[in-house]
């Protein structure tokens, strides 16, 4: 496994529209890993395959509940529920951190690595990470949402994040 050089706002893969998982093999378990890898190392909480220029509909997630990795192929939200503010930052667009408006709760179905349908609901932070990752898929970076721009200094109260 390894880690993946995590792209940035302009490399295209960002704003393109990723294809389906069709064979559920070894290359998308060391996808899978190598996500995790990359988004343990970046100390996210999120990370889709094409921010690391891979346009293919692969998520992973830190659940807020048990701090384990969950990883989504070919996910889709089918249920979404109430209305929550959140501040969003993206390992893709460093720096940058801006309120948006996400689902309170989402439910999303998805395929695990072996091809396997399941579906999980979740709330706060991981809802707010799902609708964010799901958006990486179809091109949509999280500026879309913004409804106000945060400063890294009242975030952090000047201090550094880490």
């Amino acid at each position: 496994m390894g880690l993946r050089k995590i792209v940035t706002e302009g490399y295209e893969s960002l704003y393109k529209k990723c294809r389906p998982v069709e064979n559920f093999d070894k290359r998308l378990e060391l996808l899978a890993q190598d996500l995790i890898d990359t988004l343990d190392n970046a100390d996210g909480v999120g990370l889709a395959a094409p921010q690391v220029g891979v346009t293919r509909r692969v998520v992973v997630v830190i659940d807020e509940d048990d701090t384990s990795h969950i990883v989504l192929v070919n996910p889709k939200i089918v249920r979404s529920e109430g209305e929550q503010e959140f501040t969003e930052g993206c390992l893709s667009v460093p720096g940058v951190w801006g309120v948006t408006s996400r689902p309170a709760k989402v439910t999303v179905r998805a395929q695990n690595i072996k091809g396997e349908f399941f579906e999980i609901t979740r709330e706060g932070r991981t809802a707010v990470c799902l609708c964010h990752e799901l958006d990486h898929l179809d091109g949509i970076l999280f500026r879309k949402h913004v409804k106000r721009y945060v400063p890294e200094e009242e975030l952090f109260g000047g201090k550094d994040k880490k």
